[in-house]
């Protein structure tokens, strides 16, 4: 009963924390707002410049509600990864995922100089590397669940993940080398990732991808905490392991899948933010981890994007060199504390 209440207490402080941090990224960026005029803005009320207005709804708000997208979804792809696998370096993309997706924009990409002038202008918009950063993680999805369907040992799945990842990032480079300067400085450009490219209607589009990956999660959380006890403890308790981990792989496959898509392969989120949520709550139940990890996973975005957007200034950072200056020391520091984790 009391352990229930701290949790009760650690949620509700959390939740305080991300809703600062929500109106503090909103408020910084080239052009300094007021944090009450923002907050005046969200809830509907007068700002004192009606340009700020345009700028919160139309610019900063999309891309604080892409970053609470993107932390969630990689914290809990992350999780689900770390728990199937029962491996504390386990990340959203070890299935591969996210090559699959880097390869399909390369192919994009890259590969628009032998079209057509009018057909390339087509190839390299928006919507354009979306679909093709969509179908390829799809592909590898594919290609990894029927993997999964024919393999008993779940670290025999890890292994072909990497390996599907290891031959995806082959054929980038082999087009990479072969590719003119400027479709290649492209192809880095979305590699860097970004949480600012999306209109209201691809934020939408967007949440109703990512909603689908979370529900999917909540879904999982009986056999995530039985899989904890080993696979073959978890047979014995009479739970389906072939199901349960096409569940596991299908929710992080959407989650997963569909940030990248979106946003650019973001990296080190979904690996530090679970352990962050361990040594936070001290449970390994995961009724409690996935809310925890959306939570904490969101302000670690939000923080990584105040930072990258250099407030006041005109410059804005690549997110992916934020998160890694953020990630690799927690990753570190996770290394040096690897006996202490909760697996």
């Amino acid at each position: 009963m009391t352990q229930n209440k701290s949790y009760k207490r650690a949620f509700i402080g959390i939740l305080v924390i991300l809703i600062i941090c929500f109106i503090a990224n909103i408020s910084l960026g080239s052009v300094l707002i007021p944090w009450l005029d923002t907050l005046s803005c969200l809830v509907g009320g007068e700002v004192e410049k009606e340009s700020w207005r345009h700028i919160i709804i139309n610019y900063r708000l999309p891309k604080a509600m892409t970053a609470v997208i993107v932390g969630s979804g990689l914290g809990v792809a992350g999780l689900l990864m770390q728990t199937l696998f029962r491996n504390p370096l386990a990340g959203p993309f070890v299935l591969g995922i996210s090559s699959g997706a880097s390869l399909g924009v390369a192919l994009l990409i890259l590969g628009s100089s032998f079209a057509a002038a009018s057909l390339s202008t087509f190839l390299i918009s928006k919507w354009a590397l979306v679909l093709a950063a969509s179908l390829g993680s799809i592909l590898v999805l594919i290609a990894v669940m029927i993997v999964s369907s024919n393999v008993r040992d779940t670290m025999a799945i890890l292994i072909i993940g990497l390996m599907f990842g290891s031959i995806t990032s082959a054929i980038v480079s082999v087009l990479s080398y072969f590719a003119p300067a400027d479709q290649l400085q492209q192809y880095i450009f979305w590699g860097f990732g970004s949480l600012g490219n999306l209109s209201w209607y691809d934020v939408f589009i967007f949440f109703c991808l990512s909603f689908l990956g979370l529900i999917l999660s909540f879904m999982a959380i009986k056999p995530l905490n039985t899989l904890l006890l080993g696979e073959n403890y978890a047979r014995s308790l009479g739970l389906n392991v072939k199901k349960s981990r096409v569940l596991i792989i299908i929710a992080t496959g959407i989650l997963a899948g569909s940030i990248t898509a979106f946003a650019g392969p973001i990296a080190f989120i979904g690996l530090a933010v679970p352990h962050l949520t361990r040594q936070l709550f001290h449970t390994s139940n995961h009724k409690t981890l996935i809310p925890a990890v959306i939570l904490l996973g969101s302000i670690v975005m939000l923080v990584c994007d105040s930072i990258a957007q250099l407030p006041s200034s005109e410059y804005t950072l690549p997110i992916n060199a934020i998160t890694s200056l953020i990630g690799a020391p927690v990753v570190i520091w996770l290394l040096i504390r690897k006996r202490k984790m909760l697996f």
